[in-house]
């Protein structure tokens, strides 16, 4: 090794001086350039810093400025140095274009005639490369090798020191980052809360334009939050709904691996529908990155960027630790939601059996011992202990749902609920969601999900009043449930397994229906498995008394009032009436008759019940014998029909409300309307 001279000495020593003062690379980069202009004949002075996706070119001027992101070229002198770890020199261009065409054109390009690059060397490590050109040929020859070595070692050492303090100060901002974001997620456990806090801290972590959070849901589909904040505070995310296939995100749930593409092109085979979105966003990057906590992926943070290659630099150590925070934040919020759904969904079903239990059902009395009655109870009690269908038939007012609690009572599903739904009471949209339940945003206006009855009643009894009035669509889903035992809710595609036994009821003649087509005969085949025929109360005139006195002793404990006895001509006149609206008609009738009497005797005037026929002999609070019984009508139509106009005309033709002829009646208002227009009644029959 050639020994230095004292100016070269000098020289190096002011060299060394000069590096050791700076810790960032500007003020280095700037004075690596000053110091070797007096010693070296160097008009361009380039250092090149290799990083992760690259080399990054630093072109040093006397401004200090430095132009990051270039990119080395493969066919290139520095390239080969930083290589084979040894200096390069380039007498001309012309002497370059062989062995390094790209060096050649760069020099020509600068106006350049020749080049020297010196390894950058800590121990066995190349950090980089000293790249230098003059506008002299062969500029370089005459300079003294140990010099150029010295200068080397002395820009290396400073360069790794400046490398290694940019490391230090990035891992303590990081670390600063991630205690940052771990205060500011760790205490919300609300959604839009906890996505608003992500969105003000993530924002500066990584370039940006874009980014948020998918969230795999039901039906293999992805549910985005856009985390970007507007004017710079965090707002609630609004949730859109993309189906999972063919997205980069679906693909990083899967496989729970980083997607990062440069180029939106990239992601036309493979993703298409991610393609679309962010062509229509205008973003050309995009990074993706699974957020894992435990053993599974609740969901993916992703960042776009409208310049390509915006991602080729990430720290990819710093955000997987990131990418951890938030997966924990997001599962306990999800966890927390899911708590939340199972709370609510069991205080949905307490408040539905408070509700049920505060009905008056009473599933031990049953008031009746009339031959027809006593028929019902006995096939009851044969039907009960079975698992399989049970349709009740018969008119309405005769207690279908009382008899069927009394099924359930009996059963061995006792201890579950018996849930109950009226299918005439319910616009025909709405029966399917009543039954199955829906997810959120199924339809318009389900803002949350819902359970529906199946659900509820899982291990119970599911009660189906006025069946016959179920859509065709709806009777086909009822079927399969009734064979398979399973269904969807609506929006969904997941299935749900269900051990519910049906007791269905109506008025309707359903084989009637089967032939006019108004109803599935496969459906009616298998409701019908176990059918029950309720009796009229005309038919059980023996009751009547019985449950005058029933009714009477129940009202009278709800009123508060004293009520001794039924006069004989009011309990002959009640036996008498043809009563089409049966038990419930008379309980009604009761009812009104205990609010209007005056005494302690029941006055039931003509103003509660219509003139009958004359009433048989009978004895206060005996049950009328059979054989004294008026000979019901023969065209029951007729009967209820003159009944419905004589109480519609009582109430003035007014069908809604406390004092409407469908609370008379003891009906729904839609059903009384669909009865008048079956029976012929319309506001034009008052004339």
């Amino acid at each position: 090794m050639t020994a230095l001279s004292q100016p070269e000495l000098a020289a190096l020593l002011a060299i060394n001086q000069a590096l050791a003062r700076h810790r960032q690379r500007a003020p280095l980069f700037a004075a690596i350039a000053d110091a070797l202009q007096s010693v070296l004949p160097a008009d361009r002075v380039v250092v090149l810093v290799p990083e992760a996706q690259g080399t990054a070119v630093y072109a040093v001027r006397h401004t200090a400025k430095l132009a990051a992101g270039e990119r080395l070229p493969a066919g290139s002198l520095p390239a080969w140095v930083m290589r084979e770890r040894r200096p390069g020199f380039v007498a001309s261009p012309q002497a370059a274009r062989e062995h390094f065409p790209a060096t050649a054109e760069k020099l020509s390009a600068e106006g350049m005639q020749s080049a020297a690059v010196l390894p950058l060397l800590v121990g066995e490590r190349c950090i980089g490369a000293l790249s230098m050109m003059a506008a002299s040929p062969d500029a370089f020859a005459a300079v003294s090798s140990t010099l150029l070595e010295q200068i080397a070692g002395a820009v290396a050492v400073a360069l790794d020191t400046c490398l290694t303090y940019e490391q230090l100060e990035r891992l303590g901002q990081e670390r600063q980052a991630l205690l940052d974001l771990n205060a500011a997620i760790g205490r919300h456990l609300e959604r839009d809360e906890l996505f608003g806090a992500m969105a003000v801290c993530l924002r500066n972590l990584v370039p940006t334009e874009r980014f948020g959070i998918e969230l795999p849901i039901e039906g293999e589909r992805l549910q985005g939050h856009l985390l970007t904040p507007r004017d710079g505070a965090a707002q609630p995310t609004v949730p859109t709904v993309l189906p999972a296939a063919g997205t980069a995100c679906d693909w990083v749930l899967r496989h729970r691996r980083w997607v990062v593409i440069g180029s939106r092109a990239a992601l036309r085979e493979d993703f298409p529908v991610t393609y679309e979105v962010m062509g229509k966003e205008g973003m050309e990057s995009l990074v993706a990155m699974p957020l894992i906590s435990g053993d599974h992926c609740p969901g993916v943070l992703f960042f776009m960027a409208a310049r390509r290659d915006a991602y080729a630099d990430l720290r990819r150590e710093f955000l997987d630790q990131v990418a951890g925070a938030v997966a924990v934040a997001l599962d306990d919020c999800l966890a927390h939601e899911e708590v939340r759904r199972l709370r609510d969904r069991l205080a949905q079903e307490n408040v539905y059996l408070q509700e049920e239990i505060q009905q008056d059902h009473h599933f031990g009395e049953i008031v009746g011992r009339s031959p027809a009655l006593r028929e019902v109870l006995g096939r009851v009690d044969k039907v009960a202990p079975a698992d399989a269908t049970v349709l009740i038939l018969g008119e309405t007012g005769t207690g279908k749902e009382l008899i069927a609690r009394a099924i359930h009572d009996r059963s061995p599903r006792r201890e579950r609920p018996l849930v109950k739904l009226n299918c005439s009471a319910l616009a025909a949209g709405l029966v399917e969601s009543e039954l199955f339940g829906h997810v959120r945003g199924a339809f318009t206006g389900a803002l949350a999900d819902r359970v529906g009855r199946f659900a509820l009643a899982d291990g119970g009894t599911l009660f189906l009043d006025e069946i016959g009035e179920l859509p065709m669509e709806t009777q086909v889903k009822l079927l399969r449930v009734l064979q398979e035992r399973e269904f969807e809710p609506v929006g969904s595609n997941r299935t749900r397994r269900v051990d519910v036994r049906v007791i269905a009821a109506t008025n309707r003649d359903l084989q009637a229906e089967v032939a006019a087509g108004r109803f599935r005969s496969d459906l009616y085949f298998r409701i019908s498995v176990l059918p029950i025929q309720l009796p009229p109360l005309r038919a059980r005139r023996d009751d009547i008394p019985l449950l005058v006195h029933f009714f009477v002793q129940r009202f009278a404990r709800q009123m508060g009032k004293r009520i001794d006895a039924v006069p004989r001509p009011t309990m002959e006149r009640l036996a008498a009436y043809a009563w089409p609206g049966n038990v419930r008609e008379l309980q009604n009738v009761i009812e009104r008759a205990m609010v209007l009497s005056k005494g302690p005797l029941l006055e039931v005037g003509a103003e509660i019940l219509p003139a009958a026929a004359p009433p048989p002999s009978i004895e206060v609070a005996v049950a009328v014998p059979a054989h004294r019984a008026p000979t019901p009508p023969t065209n029951l139509e007729d009967v209820g029909r003159q009944h419905m106009q004589a109480v519609l005309e009582r109430c003035n033709w007014v069908i809604e409300g406390p004092r409407g002829a469908a609370q008379v009646l003891g009906l729904q208002p839609s059903t009384l309307r669909s009865r008048m227009k079956k029976l012929g009644l319309s506001t034009r029959a008052r004339a």
